[in-house]
């Protein structure tokens, strides 16, 4: 038999529990996660290259991963079992297996460049070493360690509230720094709400598809269903509370996205990932001065090691789930992962120290399987979420209706341009 979480998380209220001010935590653990080193620099050079005419990009981006992750909690709270266990049972045993080949790929190529970006980022922020790299490999294993034994020691109470100062952190920078740039209102209302893209090049259609399908993660839209489990959420009568979640943490991450587009535009840059935010952050010194350079190196320090945090916690889930569903019998999958056992510790682990050897090594094929896999993820799940959440046995009133298999449908239309384009 399953074992049970060794310190369960207390259920709220029910008070507390409809009140949608009350708790919106899981919503912003998302936006937290899911906006990262890469999500900034796309974001950034996609406002170099562009300007402002595609932030509407980002507002269906964030939209379109609001759908997705609004039907698995649709799915989640009507059966009691993650989507993870629904498409094993509905879709096939060989599914746990592709995932399980698909999350070791991601887990070791995102956590390889999380620790990469948080050691370049806070070297950049604290130069104490004379050489970079050596500040990136120092600074990048501090990181991947700290985070390792935050999650064992603290437990998600903790993690959730260090996450929660982060966001905040990262919230306050970005705005502020695209604020401090006075960019034209009238372009960004524009650019916001009439849908356009700049042929300024061959590369316009791409970089504006990149910017939409980069809002708001990939695979970790499915931690949170975990997190709403470690919060009491466990029946429809708690979807509207989620949907109000959801609803914040992705206007949060539309925000951001709209704020380094504006701050991107103001400048011209290059590269990808951390080290393109540096070389922002440099940029912006010379507009907004020395303060100004170390306000969005904070904010960008924010960004990556809250992703590199929220990764290492919640990861870990996705493993001791399948691990779960691979070894133990049909009662016990519908419980809670068990946060102290040894398949998400030891994956946990596992996670730190490969990505802290990635930093000594280079890993060009490793990197193309993600981005392969990666691309096909997201239309991969909006297609399950059409045939698990239309079954009426299954799901009952929560089931797709129009709006959905319509919304649905178009981020299945939409991430499969933007999967072959990344592709070839």
């Amino acid at each position: 038999m399953g074992s049970k979480p060794a310190h369960p998380s207390p259920r709220p209220p029910r008070s507390r529990r409809l009140n949608p001010l009350a708790f919106v935590g899981p919503g912003l653990l998302v936006a937290a996660t899911g906006v990262g080193a890469g999500d900034l620099a796309t974001a950034s050079i996609v406002g170099s290259r562009l300007g402002l005419g595609v932030l509407w990009a980002v507002l269906v981006g964030a939209a379109l991963k609001y759908v997705l992750n609004e039907g698995l909690t649709r799915w989640q709270l009507a059966t009691g079992t993650t989507l993870l266990e629904g498409a094993v049972r509905y879709l096939g045993r060989p599914v746990s297996y592709f995932f399980l080949a698909y999350l070791l790929v991601w887990s070791f190529a995102v956590g390889r460049a999380l620790v990469s970006a948080c050691g370049v980022t806070a070297h950049a922020l604290a130069p104490i070493f004379p050489d970079p790299v050596t500040g990136k490999i120092v600074f990048g294993v501090a990181h991947s360690l700290g985070g390792v034994i935050l999650v064992l020691v603290g437990g998600f109470r903790l993690f959730e509230r260090v996450m929660g100062v982060s966001i905040g952190l990262l919230f306050v920078t970005v705005v502020t720094t695209a604020v401090a740039l006075r960019p034209d209102l009238s372009a960004v209302v524009g650019g916001a709400l009439v849908p356009s893209i700049p042929l300024v090049s061959e590369g316009g259609l791409l970089l504006t598809v990149a910017l939409l399908g980069g809002v708001g993660g990939t695979v970790t839209l499915l931690c949170y269903g975990y997190w709403i489990r470690e919060v009491g959420r466990d029946g429809p009568e708690d979807l509207r509370l989620c949907r109000w979640d959801l609803a914040t943490g992705y206007a949060a991450t539309a925000v951001f996205g709209i704020g380094m587009v504006i701050v991107g535009s103001t400048v011209q840059v290059e590269g990808g990932g951390a080290t393109l935010l540096v070389d922002l952050a440099n940029r912006l010194g010379e507009a907004l001065g020395p303060f100004g350079r170390a306000f969005f190196l904070v904010g960008a320090w924010c960004a990556v090691a809250s992703s590199l945090l929220g990764v290492w916690q919640s990861v870990p889930y996705l493993f001791a789930d399948l691990w779960r569903l691979l070894t133990a019998s049909k009662e016990d999958r519908a419980e809670q992962v068990d946060t102290s056992g040894l398949p998400y510790r030891a994956f946990l682990v596992a996670l730190g120290l490969a990505s802290i050897a990635g930093l000594f090594s280079s890993f060009v094929r490793i990197q193309m399987v993600y981005a392969v896999l990666g691309a096909l993820f997201v239309p991969m799940l909006a297609l399950a979420l059409l045939v698990l959440n239309g079954r009426r046995e299954s799901m009952g009133a929560l089931r797709n209706g129009p709006l959905a298999r319509i919304a649905l449908l178009g981020a299945l239309g939409l991430f499969l341009v933007f999967g072959y384009l990344q592709i070839r």
